[in-house]
């Protein structure tokens, strides 16, 4: 399958089956997650790979009660280094940092997709909770909580925005 097909195929999965996900899968996740490209190279992000289920559950209360969150086998929490405004000043924490995770949020939904498992991006969530609950250090912010597992249901795909709606051309 080519890239193009993987990512028109991918779907955003709220319903999982109870299968875990192996290890030699969350290593592939890993990978994607940290050949993303970064601004500078600075590769201003951490990501925390949640199994705990008690974790999880406080995880789907913060993410404003999306149970589904706490069902499937991994949730990864992406999260943002401040430390790039040493290099980059403000734009780097309130633009670059946030653009370095979600290349690698992407990837690693990608790859994902491709190895048969299905994902969510939950940006809908109690910032300072989540802070709290995995007691993240001050240079760290969470930007998403990725929910990943074998899908029970994938949804039809979604409607699209028109080309000529999404692109101009400046010739």
């Amino acid at each position: 399958m080519g890239v193009l097909d993987v990512i028109k195929a991918r779907r955003s999965i709220r319903d999982f089956i109870d299968r875990e996900i192996s290890e030699d899968a969350m290593s592939r996740l890993i990978d994607a997650a940290v050949w993303a490209p970064s601004a500078g190279n600075l590769q201003s992000r951490k990501f925390y790979f949640v199994l705990n289920q008690e974790i999880k559950k406080r995880l789907a209360a913060a993410a404003l009660n999306q149970g589904f969150v706490a069902r499937a086998p991994l949730a990864v929490v992406a999260c943002m280094d401040r430390r790039i405004a040493q290099r980059y000043g403000d734009r780097g924490v309130n633009l670059y940092a946030i653009q370095d995770v979600s290349a690698s949020i992407i990837n690693m939904m990608l790859v994902a997709h491709e190895m048969g498992l299905g994902s969510c991006w939950v940006g809908a969530f109690d910032e300072f909770e989540v802070i709290e609950i995995l007691d993240l250090p001050d240079n760290l912010r969470p930007v998403a909580i990725i929910p990943l597992g074998y899908p029970a249901h994938i949804p039809k795909p979604p409607r699209r925005v028109s080309i000529q709606d999404a692109v101009e051309f400046i010739r």
